[in-house]
């Protein structure tokens, strides 16, 4: 069975892991993934399974609470990704590390790289363009031992087909 795909005949998911991918505290982001080693583009890097709620669950009680942070707007409702899948910190739009696309059917996400990645980097999602926090990130692109820092919206999607980039939907 190829990895990441739904096996019809007993509806079983292969969840592919990567032994090289580790929990840490950024300073400005808080806690993160980060790769102890290089990642090839297109490498599938992780699936979450997701838990779902329906519109009137959440917004009685998910919207409420911390899950308000780390859901995904989902077919219906909203998804808390489990595993490492509320653990992806944000990048602005073109700044991402990793791409991210939701099965409905099979109700997981697949998170893949969307460039080479090296050791050390951190893995990041973007978000989307209307994030309820301050941006402020050390740019994925800056010379080693630059303190340079992103603050606001910048590099966000400028057309729909730039957004439909961020969020792949099967």
């Amino acid at each position: 069975m190829d990895k990441g795909v739904v096996d019809e005949r007993n509806d079983s998911i292969a969840l592919p892991a990567l032994g090289c991918l580790e929990l840490r505290t950024h300073p400005l982001r808080g806690r993160g993934v980060f790769t102890r080693s290089p990642i090839a583009r297109g490498t599938l890097v992780h699936i979450s399974p997701v838990l779902l709620f329906d519109h009137a669950e959440y917004s009685e009680h998910g919207k409420h609470t911390k899950l308000d942070h780390y859901t995904y707007c989902w077919q219906g409702g909203f998804a808390l990704a489990l595993g490492l899948g509320s653990m992806f910190n944000h990048e602005p739009f073109g700044r991402e590390n990793i791409g991210f696309t939701r099965d409905m059917g099979a109700s997981l996400i697949k998170y893949t790289a969307l460039r080479d990645i090296a050791t050390g980097e951190e893995l990041c999602i973007c978000y989307g363009p209307n994030v309820w926090f301050d941006v402020a990130t050390k740019a994925s692109n800056d010379q080693e031992g630059s303190n340079s820092v992103l603050e606001g919206n910048a590099l966000q999607p400028q057309t729909a087909e730039d957004l439909l980039q961020c969020f792949d939907i099967i």
